[in-house]
């Protein structure tokens, strides 16, 4: 079996920053987020962000655009219209029904394009919508932790990812492949 980090591995890019600003194209009072939102994906890259900060940040941002009138749910069909085109399709080929995307992205970014991923077996960020609040966030090792939960100890025979943040899944894993540019290669 086989286990998919989303973005950077699978999405050609940063899926939530993506919708981010694509909320923020549609709701102008969202702008002012622009400056946590870039200074978030640096920290993120870089592998310089705790998990809580992180969490933390994200839900400021729930907090400050989830009003009522605005929700991530009607955006997310409208989005993926424009962005599927960012889904890698050679990745794509490797996902087999039977394998696993885990990603940190929230799990309602996925509801629009389900029937592309090639499996139901999807993992991500869950977000209380009414609470305006991540009630599970699936970043670093609580990603082992809800895979466990849920996959017991299945062997992974490969994991693809892009990032290091993503330590406590390779090493869970008898194969890790790194994903630059859209193309895996094996991490000796």
């Amino acid at each position: 079996m086989k286990v998919f980090d989303f973005d950077n591995t699978i999405y050609k890019g940063e899926s939530s920053v993506d919708f981010a600003f694509y909320m923020i194209r549609h709701n102008k009072r969202i702008i002012r987020y622009i400056p946590t939102i870039l200074f978030s994906l640096v920290g993120y890259k870089l592998c310089l962000l705790k998990k809580e900060k992180l969490e933390a940040i994200i839900n400021d941002f729930f907090a400050g655009v989830l009003d009522g009138e605005t929700s991530p749910e009607g955006f997310v069909k409208a989005f993926w219209e424009i962005n599927a085109d960012k889904l890698n399709p050679e990745m794509l080929r490797l996902i087999a029904p039977d394998d696993i995307i885990i990603s940190a992205s929230p799990i309602i970014l996925f509801d629009g394009i389900r029937e592309k991923l090639n499996t139901n077996n999807i993992v991500g960020t869950e977000v209380d919508l009414e609470q305006k609040k991540i009630t599970w966030f699936n970043f670093g090792d609580n990603k082992v932790k809800r895979y466990r939960e849920l996959f017991g100890d299945r062997e992974i025979d490969a994991f693809y990812t892009d990032s290091y943040n993503d330590k406590d899944m390779m090493a869970i894993a008898r194969e890790v492949y790194i994903v630059k540019h859209g193309v895996p290669k094996k991490k000796t």
